[in-house]
């Protein structure tokens, strides 16, 4: 049987948990609708002398979402942030940034540690999603790039690149989980993965990435997202348990093509998987060194 501080923590939690959905909802009606007649005047006048202020003011309503979502965030509970690396990141230039992955809390958490720092994250989206109604043409206006899979290499490679034309002229920062899927216990023994806090990681996205934009990118984010007190839900955020997270930055160069090697080859796609297994191998050290950090005060204390 619940005792009644129990009982009355649930129902508390509950409360934070609707007040916060309902904020997160207004705060995408509100904003994405506002959104809508400059997408429109974007699609109807795609000329230049157009499109680069209202691509200003989109990117702004984009960063109002995001500044909103971390108010309601400090409303419903109290999160100790941790971000390091990010200070001497640049607004104006372009960016493949790559992250561990494991709870839908992790957008939110990247959009809050970066935004301001680097232009405006743009995530790789399902051709489909584009006739999701209201979001989809708020993500097509914000040029988010919509890839086309299912074909053959150079088909895909080919329409995504169109979709990423734009970027080649505005700064973009474009985001890749090499995951491909959220981490879990279960996957982790499923895949056997020789990584104690990661699952195996792929490189199909990052290599169609610099496929499409590889001689513009300024440099690699490598992002580590570490929760100490255990990884929350996105209803744990809603309701306000999420206590603290670290988020760890690191500014890596591109690997360079070996000589012979080309883009979609299986020699480039051997040199690209030795690379992200090194950077993966040092990502989850990085993990073990965050968490035995903030558990030794712990020990001290008990």
């Amino acid at each position: 049987m619940l005792r009644p501080t129990s009982l009355l923590r649930r129902w508390l939690d509950a409360g934070r948990g609707c007040l916060a959905a309902m904020l997160l909802g207004a705060n995408v009606l509100v904003v994405f609708s506002t959104m809508m007649p400059f997408a429109l005047l974007k699609l109807c006048l795609p000329f230049p002398v157009v499109r680069v202020p209202v691509d200003r003011i989109l990117n702004r309503l984009a960063e109002t979402w995001i500044r909103i979502n971390g108010w309601w965030i400090g409303l419903v509970g109290t999160v100790r942030w941790q971000v390091d690396g990010a200070d001497s990141l640049r607004r104006h230039g372009w960016y493949l940034v790559g992250s561990n992955h494991q709870s839908w809390v992790d957008i939110l958490v990247l959009q809050k540690a970066l935004t301001g720092k680097i232009p405006l994250l743009k995530f790789f989206l399902k051709r489909e999603l584009i006739y999701v109604p209201l979001m989809g043409l708020a993500w097509w206006a914000l040029d988010f790039p919509f890839m086309r899979r299912g074909g053959s290499f150079a088909r895909d490679l080919a329409a995504t690149r169109k979709s990423c034309e734009r970027f080649r002229t505005i700064p973009t920062s474009v985001i890749n989980f090499l995951e491909g899927t959220r981490f879990t216990p279960a996957k982790h023994d499923e895949q056997q993965s020789p990584y104690r806090h990661l699952l195996e990681p792929k490189v199909g996205g990052l290599a169609m990435a610099l496929s499409v934009m590889g001689d513009r990118f300024r440099s690699y984010l490598d992002v580590t997202i570490v929760y100490p007190d255990g990884v929350p839900t996105f209803w744990d955020l809603l309701c306000g348990r999420m206590r603290e997270v670290v988020v760890h930055v690191r500014e890596l160069e591109l690997p360079a093509i070996a000589p012979g090697a080309t883009i979609g080859s299986a020699p480039y796609r051997r040199q690209l998987t030795a690379w992200v297994n090194e950077m993966w191998q040092a990502k989850d050290c990085r993990i073990d060194e965050i968490l035995a950090a903030r558990a030794a005060p712990v020990a001290q204390a008990a």
